[in-house]
């Protein structure tokens, strides 16, 4: 492979599109960040409309161009990741006929309730049981809802899939993402017709799909115009956020396993083949590399909890209000914390569930609830290895990945609540868009999985403190009987 190689991953995320250029040593050369705002029209909604997102990465493009002369022009290849189970529908001129329904939209949950008693066995195909916040049931919500928007959808793609057609004009997804859509047969890798046509879908109105290294189209003329990336280099089918996280950090062979800490937060073990496990809701998806799968524990609510706590009690800087917390030194905060603010997948399936504090006296102030917001995210990945356990071990040691794995307060929580050492490592909040760069870098330069996604330098270990270990595992009863409680009160 040429020494002056650069690889380019762009990940849309659901709060920020973040772009990375990495070199044939895998070195960061250039990066960008760029906000993205959500629209909820109604309680439980959210939406963005798929042209910020191609704004954003045009912004982001001209950032790193303008940090880095030159960066764009030696990109060889290109990887897209982006958050998963978003509805995209095309129309006749090849434009978004409506803005795109997120993942983490609950407004389709009568109709997960009906595709699982009208398909009693997809689970088993889908690899877990419709949810509000896939895609198949957003499809069923359309044809009720919005017939005539149905009716003039060419195509219906999945978020970072929008930005393919607009650098390649090529509509194609890859294994993972397309997995996310609840229409796939994981087992076969191919589109399941029975699912497809249960939501009133044409099995050509869906992308082609492609492994997560294989070539899905080349930048065009116009879209090099645009962007100032070269024209002709090849876009390769890229990955869904978690399957591209687990890529960057080398999570590719059986029985590896990490935490992602983003926006939502998933338990991610990748396996050898495919494991369904919809009892538990656990997802078992196809990974973004041929003959690989992965079972998930998928919470809708991750790091982001945190920093919608620090903006209730007006801090303006998260970090620095838990370095705070943390310099209080206390075992566990006085209150507890349902984190549910956008319902829950992993392992309750209840899109209506909500946030609650309990247990506030007059003395508790705004660090106590950002404590009991931590240890209510760390709550939710107890409750996640205890759903993957239900169908065999979870790894004694985790690795931990995503923006909310660099504060070490965080990660002690977690360690402590789960009882098990945590390994970060080195880069490893760069996410998707590194792991999408080496799905570039393999498609191009003929190295293995085994040569190119090899686990990064390990950074650190944080292990469980005792004291904060035996706090947590007293209050997990109550923080579960808290739920079980008021499940019945959410949905008044």
């Amino acid at each position: 492979m040429a020494e002056d190689a650069y690889f380019l991953g762009i990940d849309i995320g659901t709060s920020a599109v973040k772009t990375l250029v990495v070199d044939a040593r895998e070195r960061p050369v250039a990066g960008a960040e760029v906000a993205l705002a959500t629209d909820r029209p109604a309680p439980g909604w959210s939406e963005q409309h798929p042209d910020l997102w191609w704004q954003a990465v045009q912004q982001a493009l001209a950032e790193m161009a303008a940090a880095v002369p030159g960066v764009l022009g030696r990109i060889t290849a290109i990887g897209l990741s982006g958050q998963m189970h978003g509805a995209v529908l095309i129309g006749q001129d090849d434009r978004p006929l409506r803005p795109a329904i997120l993942w983490n939209d609950g407004r389709a949950a009568a109709e997960a309730t009906a595709l699982n008693a009208m398909l009693p066995d997809l689970g088993q195909i889908a690899g877990v049981p419709a949810m509000a916040g896939f895609l198949a049931p957003k499809i069923a919500w359309l044809r009720t809802h919005e017939p005539e928007t149905l009716a003039a959808t060419k195509r219906v793609l999945l978020p970072k899939d929008w930005l393919r057609f607009l650098l390649t004009g090529e509509f194609a997804t890859d294994m993972c993402d397309a997995a996310g859509s609840l229409l796939l047969d994981e087992a076969r890798r191919c589109w399941s017709q029975p699912l497809v046509e249960a939501v009133g879908l044409r099995l050509g109105q869906l992308p082609l799909l492609l492994e997560g290294p294989d070539i899905s189209g080349r930048i065009t003329a116009a879209a090099a115009a645009i962007t100032g990336l070269p024209e002709g280099i090849p876009v390769v089918a890229g990955a869904g956020d978690a399957a591209a996280a687990g890529i960057g950090i080398g999570a590719v062979d059986d029985g590896d396993a990490f935490i992602s800490l983003g926006t939502s937060s998933q338990l991610f073990l990748t396996t050898a083949d495919y494991r369904p496990n919809p009892a538990a809701m656990v997802h078992a998806f196809a990974h973004a590399l041929p003959n690989r799968w992965f079972q998930m524990a998928a919470m809708l609510n991750g790091a982001s909890v945190m920093a919608w706590t620090a903006g209730v009690i007006g801090v303006p800087d998260l970090g620095a209000a838990l370095d705070a917390v943390a310099a209080r030194r206390r075992d566990i905060s006085s209150v507890t914390f349902l984190p549910y603010l956008q319902g829950e997948r992993t392992p309750h399936d209840d899109p209506a569930a909500r946030g609650v504090f309990f247990g506030m006296d007059g003395g508790v102030d705004g660090f106590d609830l950002l404590q009991a917001s931590v240890e209510g995210m760390a709550f939710t990945l107890v409750d996640a290895v205890a759903a993957l356990e239900t169908a065999g071990p979870v790894p004694a040691t985790l690795a931990a990945v995503g923006g909310g794995s660099r504060g070490r307060f965080v990660m002690e929580v977690v360690a402590s609540a789960l009882g098990r050492p945590i390994r970060r490592y080195t880069g490893g909040e760069r996410g998707p868009a590194f792991g999408v760069a080496r799905l570039a870098r393999l498609a191009v330069t003929g190295e293995t999985v085994a040569d190119v996604c090899v686990k990064p330098e390990l950074r650190d270990v944080i292990l469980p403190d005792a004291g904060r270990q035996a706090a947590l595992a007293a209050r997990l009863p109550l923080y579960r009987d808290l739920y079980r409680t008021l499940k019945p009160l959410f949905s008044r």
